[in-house]
């Protein structure tokens, strides 16, 4: 399960915001909001692509964070938040 931002910060306990902040700080966003490492940090942070036509202007493309279930309390331990009860995730339970 993907999870963005905001929904991530409300996890955490904190506001969207300040969890951007903290990131930035830890050198884990990009100033886009983007994960700085994508491929050190794949099984915690992943770029969504987002695409929608609009009729004036053509095709739009978006690009944003989400956090992974495992993500959630990585991201904890690496802000120095305390680490909130976070459902397992099953679909990798044989």
């Amino acid at each position: 399960m993907l999870r963005n931002l905001a929904q991530t910060a409300k996890h955490l306990g904190i506001k969207r915001k300040q969890l951007i902040f903290k990131m930035r700080e830890a050198g884990l966003l990009n100033d886009q909001n983007l994960p700085a490492h994508p491929m050190r940090d794949k099984f915690y942070l992943q770029t969504k692509h987002g695409q929608w036509y609009h009729p004036e202007l053509g095709m739009q493309y978006s690009e944003s964070t989400r956090v992974t279930q495992y993500g959630i309390n990585w991201l904890a331990d690496k802000l120095g938040l305390e680490r909130p009860k976070v459902p397992e995730e099953r679909r990798r339970v044989a």
